[in-house]
Order: C-alpha cells, then sequence, then structure tokens
C-alpha cells in the first residue's frame, strides 16, 4: 500500500522516547508540531494522540497545554515510585491498545517511536488488521527490529534543525526547567555528602581586609 492523500492516517507519539533520545544525542527538546505536520504528509488525519508521563515537575503543564495547541489529544499517567525508589513509566500497552482498537478506522498507523517492543504489534497491524505502518523517530536510537517491520521509516537525525527546537541560551533564568532543577539539586545532595566539615576562625582585620580584595578580584 501506497502513501495517498486520501489515506485516513492515525498518529501514535510515544512522548518519553522521542525526548529523551534528543535529550541525549542532542541535548535539545523536540519539535512536535514539525513530527506531525511531517507524520500527515497532507493525508486525512483521524487521531494524534501523545503519551505522556506526570512526574509533578516544572513546567509540565504548560508543556501538556502546548501539545494540546499543536493538534494532538494528550493522554497522561503518572510516574510509577516504588519502594526502595525504583522508577516505573511507560505507555507500551496502552500505545498498543489504542492502536488495535482504532485500527478499523484507519489506512495507516504512524509510530511516533523507536522502540524495539512494538515489534510485535507492528506485524499485527499490518497482518491481521491490513494497515500500512509507518515510523518516525531517531535513527541513532531506533531498534533495528522495529526498522525490519515498518512499512516506511523517517529517520529524524537526518533533519535536526527541523524536529527540534533552537537551543536557547540565558545568560539568568528565574526559573529553571524541571530537568534542571532536578540536576541542581542532586549536584547539591552530592556536594552536601562529600564537602567536609570546617570550622570557620575570625581573621585579624588587616587579613580580612585581604582576602575581600582577593576575592572581588577573581569575581570581576
Amino acid at each position: 500500500m501506497k502513501a495517498h492523500k486520501e489515506q485516513r492516517v492515525g498518529v501514535f507519539v510515544d512522548v518519553q522516547n522521542l525526548y529523551y533520545s534528543a535529550r541525549y544525542t542532542y541535548d535539545r527538546r523536540v519539535n512536535f508540531a514539525a513530527v506531525l505536520k511531517d507524520a500527515v504528509k497532507g493525508r486525512q488525519l483521524v487521531r494524534a494522540i501523545a503519551y505522556v508521563i506526570k512526574a509533578e515537575q516544572m513546567g509540565e503543564s504548560s508543556f501538556f497545554d502546548a501539545l494540546d495547541q499543536m493538534g494532538y489529544e494528550v493522554k497522561a499517567k503518572d510516574l510509577q515510585i516504588f519502594p526502595g525508589g525504583a522508577k516505573k513509566g511507560d505507555w507500551d500497552i496502552g500505545i498498543a491498545m489504542d492502536t488495535i482498537e482504532l485500527a478499523p478506522k484507519l489506512d495507516v498507523i504512524i509510530l511516533v517511536s523507536g522502540d524495539g517492543d512494538y515489534k510485535d504489534l507492528v506485524q499485527h497491524l499490518k497482518r491481521a488488521l491490513g494497515c500500512r505502518v509507518e515510523a518516525m523517530a531517531f535513527g541513532k536510537s531506533t531498534s533495528g527490529l522495529l526498522l525490519s517491520e515498518v512499512d516506511e521509516f523517517t529517520d529524524l537525525d537526518k533533519s535536526p534543525d527541523k524536529y527540534m527546537m533552537k537551543r536557547i541560551v540565558r545568560e539568568k533564568r528565574t526559573e529553571p526547567s524541571a530537568e534542571d532543577s532536578a540536576a541542581a539539586q542532586l549536584s547539591r545532595e552530592v556536594r552536601t555528602r562529600r564537602e567536609p566539615k570546617t570550622t570557620t576562625r575570625a581573621l585579624p582585620p588587616r587579613l580580612s581586609a585581604k582576602r575581600e580584595t582577593i576575592r572581588g578580584d577573581e569575581l570581576g
């Protein structure tokens, strides 16, 4: 089945998979609007669903609202935290159930993920339900198992500036992002564990003045 404009399309985005692929490979954020546009390719969009994990982080609700404005239906679930600190958050089963349920209303199913766990799902959608299955993801982090099954693959690595947001460098940031806040907290905890306790002694006025001068020069 070749692509044509009359095809009914469903787009299913594994947000966590795409987010971390872009973060670790490029240290940039995904342009989900550009991803949706190129996934549809001028065909008839029936549903576009973005699957997210809620971690109660700063800026999270704004991100979800932005996805909604782009045309995605946002489905969210809470991050699971187990005794001992282990964490789990994925939508593999939820995405599989939605694609199978919607398959009778679609000609093309587009998985925006590079996860090889979807291999069996792709086989079922194609062979049992008669759908064309396409995938979009960053090729460097995409499983060969998934690549071997889909009808078409769009490698986001080939146009990184198109599919990712430009880096914004700020000298001063009054509201750090959620991930930056977490990293800063971890850094403080590590320093607290490593730094030895010290005793502060008062310095004579002359030495104290000298120290203040040195510090001023270093900061200047």
